[in-house]
Parts: structure tokens; C-alpha cells; sequence
């Protein structure tokens, strides 16, 4: 028996608090899944991870904006599982901590999950911003050795490249990338242009290679925090390595998609998630 909370509802059992991960000196990392009633079992699982700058955040608490269009429901109606996992932010711990949280909710899921049917083969990752990007690097460096290796990624306005953040900014960004302060140095532990290399191994295009799973990327282009240019540069890279990557620049949008419906960018995600994960 999985030892977590236990919910029947009439569509889905949630299963919620099951300790993925024990860090010492910190408190336990859990994961929340919920599994479709109506599916024919094993199911697949999309895992997501929550945005916010490495900073901020809680998969406990979507944010508004996200739930209005409810992608989680929207999933399980699709067919899918849904898993949230827990990581710890920048100020807890810097990169690759954020990494090692995240894969150990894929290995729980490919070691645990056929115990409350979940199919350890059909795992996606699916997240926006901060957690796009943890996302890219789940799939672009999970390995079947540690059973940490996923089947396939949507990645929404993603960073890929932390070392050209700056360079690709919008005209009318606020945000300076490369100081000292930036969210993208807080996570590396240090200046971010004192140490390329640190961020280089922080950076999803760093690990791009033909054996990468399929991956879907998101990005506004009026985004003024994350710009355009880094989905595009990791498509190209993913191209380039003759891996399958679909591009998706949505016009008038800014970060979070503020500026443009949300609905069709989810049925987009999921369309795509049910093409590549079908049995």
C-alpha cells in the first residue's frame, strides 16, 4: 500500500503527501497524484512543475491565473494521471537540488507507480516557466539507469539557455539576467556572469542530444521576463540533433500567456501529450 492520504471521488483517487524524497536537515518532499476512475489502467502520468522564478510558488497552490482554465482537470478527463511534485526553491538550496527533487518524483512514479495504476513507461513532464525549465532538464538528462527518464516534455515559456537570457531580453523587459541578484544567478548560488560554467550546467540546451524524448515548447512571443529566443534556440539545438521537437510561438502573449486565452494552449499541450504517450 501506498503510504499517503487516500481520497475516492466520483471521477479520480487522489493520493496525496507520498514522500518522494528525504533531504537531511530538511523537510520531507511529497508528491500529490491523481488517477482517473474511468481510464482503462495502467494510465499515463504527466508530472508537473510549478513556476515562479525558482523562487516562489507551491504545487498545494496553483496559481489563479493557471486554474481558470483548471489543466489538471482537463487531464484527468483526457485520460491521464496527474502528478504535482515538490522542489526546493533557490533560497533552500541552489541548483542542482532543484534537479535531484524533481527526479526523484519520476522514480517514484516508475518504481511505485503500477501500485495505484500508473504506467511507468508513458511519464510526461509538463511545466511552465521556472518549472519548464526543470521540465527540459528531467528530459534532456533523465537516464533508464536511475529510472529517472521520461517519455516526453511540454516545456511553457521556458528558460533553455541561461547564458543568453540577456542577450534575447524584449525591448521592453525590466528584468536584468545577468545580475547579481537575478533569479537566474540565485539558482546557480553566484553571479551568473561570473560563472559561466555554472550556469552552462544549469542550461536545458547544455544536454540536447537525438535520444532526447519528444518535447513540445510554449512560448508568447511579447514575453517580457523569459524571452522568445530561448524556446526557439533549444528547438533549433533539438533540431539540429534530429530529435522531435515541435515549436509553438504564440502571438500577442506575454509571460503566463497574460493577453491571450488559455484553454486552447492546454488542449494544445494534451493533444500533444496523448499523440506521443499512446499506448
Amino acid at each position: 500500500m501506498i503510504d499517503a492520504a487516500y481520497r475516492r471521488q466520483r471521477d479520480r483517487i487522489e493520493h496525496r503527501d507520498i514522500v518522494v524524497h528525504e533531504v537531511p536537515g530538511f523537510r520531507p518532499l511529497t508528491l500529490d497524484l491523481v488517477v482517473p476512475l474511468e481510464a482503462p489502467q495502467p494510465v499515463p502520468v504527466l508530472l508537473w512543475i510549478h513556476g515562479g522564478a525558482w523562487l516562489f510558488g507551491s504545487p498545494k497552490q496553483p496559481a489563479d491565473w493557471l486554474m481558470e482554465a483548471d489543466p489538471f482537470t482537463a487531464a484527468i478527463r483526457a485520460g491521464f494521471a496527474v502528478a504535482s511534485a515538490q522542489y526546493r526553491l533557490s533560497g533552500e538550496a541552489h541548483f542542482p537540488a532543484q534537479l535531484d527533487d524533481v527526479k526523484a518524483a519520476v522514480r517514484w512514479l516508475r518504481r511505485k507507480g503500477d501500485e495505484v495504476g500508473v504506467d511507468r513507461d508513458r511519464i510526461g513532464v509538463w511545466g511552465e516557466s521556472a518549472g519548464g525549465h526543470l521540465a527540459s532538464m528531467v528530459a534532456l538528462t533523465g537516464e533508464d539507469q536511475d529510472d529517472s527518464r521520461v517519455a516526453a516534455a511540454v516545456c511553457w515559456y521556458a528558460p533553455a539557455n541561461l547564458l543568453t537570457m540577456q542577450s534575447q531580453a524584449h525591448p521592453l523587459a525590466t528584468i536584468d539576467h545577468d545580475a547579481a541578484d537575478s533569479p537566474e544567478s540565485l539558482l546557480i548560488g553566484a553571479p551568473l556572469t561570473e560563472n559561466p560554467g555554472r550556469g552552462r550546467a544549469a542550461s536545458p540546451i547544455t544536454y540536447v542530444t537525438a535520444g532526447a524524448p519528444p518535447m513540445l515548447l510554449v512560448h508568447g512571443d511579447q514575453d517580457l521576463v523569459v524571452p522568445v529566443g530561448q524556446s526557439e534556440e533549444l528547438a533549433t539545438a533539438l533540431t539540429a540533433a534530429g530529435a522531435e521537437v515541435e515549436l509553438s510561438v504564440v502571438p500577442g502573449a506575454d509571460h503566463c500567456f497574460a493577453g491571450v486565452p488559455l484553454e486552447p494552449l492546454v488542449r494544445d499541450s494534451l493533444a500533444f501529450f496523448t499523440r506521443v504517450l499512446a499506448a
